[in-house]
């Protein structure tokens, strides 16, 4: 498949590594890093919503996943808090309801109302959802999810008990509805699951066509691992500057034969996978959800051992101070790792395909 990004999006790309650049979160973390789950900065919020970023998706802004993930790889670059892509699919969902939760889309797209995009688990024993009369009855846990203990509500995608796809927009807080923040190694961002256990009225949930909640899940493992792209190839970065600077025996430990390998070795992982999750962005913007499936779950999996496997080599060769709580390279290590598990692991992916 010959692909290459357009001149816009490679500008839209830029633009937004220049803010990240300029408002670097990991600056903005180190000082409260120690006191509780990551918060998503106001002026990040302020950012993305000027942009227009979390309307990308919708049929009015005409955006393309290939347009999102750019600025995903960007934000996992910056391990930045924004769940910008849970955003992005929560608001071009709402936009295409025939239904009074449309009105959300506009609301989460003006910054008005943050309502990130939240799927149920794989096991459908552990979220149980059935519609009674007019009302969905929700009970369960939710997959993990980020932020959200930043949003002002939550739109749960989920299949009832009789096969029934829907979407159900959850309020924030309060009864039926509690948050359950998880420790996990990722510092960058906070994880939660959301305890559900309360009946939702007619107007705050729909049913959606069948394939919907596939299409969501295949969306967010890939932007999972995209996320983790964008981190590795700042390790890359990061490597290549170090082995440059740092001197042993009297030169540069990058003259090295086996340190050039490694670097080498970061560069070839980085790309390979970047060609892998082109393809599958280019599979979700398309209408064959089998393909979407395969291009997705190939991958995840690929993208997702590859991405680890730069930051363990990034470790070896910063050496000691790689292991240091005051430099980045454990933070961006941790995102990582969290991203290779959530939305799919690699052996998920890999039993999917073999299951193909």
């Amino acid at each position: 498949m010959d692909f290459a990004l357009s001149a816009e999006q490679e500008d839209l790309a830029a633009s937004e590594r220049a803010w990240l650049t300029k408002h670097d979160p990991i600056a903005v973390l180190r000082p409260t890093i120690d006191a509780g789950p990551a918060r998503v900065p106001d002026a990040a919020v302020e950012h993305v919503v000027e942009s227009g970023l979390i309307g990308l998706l919708t049929d009015e802004m005409g955006g393309t996943h290939v347009d999102l993930a750019v600025l995903v790889e960007e934000h996992g670059r910056a391990a930045s808090a924004v769940p910008l892509a849970e955003l992005a699919l929560a608001t071009a969902q709402l936009d295409e309801l025939d239904h009074p939760l449309t009105a959300l889309a506009e609301a989460n797209a003006n910054g008005a109302a943050s309502i990130p995009l939240v799927l149920a688990p794989a096991d459908s024993a552990a979220l149980v959802a059935e519609i009674k009369g007019a009302q969905l009855s929700i009970s369960g846990a939710t997959r993990p999810a980020t932020a959200l203990l930043d949003a002002t509500g939550f739109l749960v995608a989920a299949t009832t008990s009789n096969g029934t796809e829907v979407l159900a927009h959850v309020p924030g807080i309060g009864a039926g509805v509690g948050i359950r923040t998880l420790e996990t190694l990722d510092l960058t961002r906070s994880w939660s699951v959301l305890d559900l256990d309360l009946s939702v009225p007619a107007e705050d949930w729909v049913a959606v066509p069948t394939g919907t909640v596939a299409y969501l899940e295949d969306a967010l493992a890939f932007y999972r691992k995209m996320d983790a792209l964008g981190a590795a190839e700042r390790l890359v970065e990061q490597t290549v500057e170090y082995a440059g600077q740092r001197t042993q025996f009297g030169q540069p430990i990058g003259a090295f034969q086996a340190v050039k390998h490694h670097c080498a070795d970061m560069a070839l992982q980085t790309e390979a996978a970047r060609a892998t999750l082109w393809a599958a962005a280019v599979a979700l913007d398309g209408a064959d959800s089998a393909r979407r499936a395969t291009a997705v779950s190939a991958a995840a999996a690929y993208a997702g051992e590859a991405s680890s496997t730069v930051a363990s080599l990034a470790l070896q060769v910063h050496g000691g101070i790689g292991f240091t709580w005051e430099h980045d390279l454990h933070l961006l290590t941790r995102r990582i790792k969290v991203d290779e598990l959530l939305n799919g692991s690699v052996s998920w992916h890999r039993r999917r395909l073999a299951d193909a």
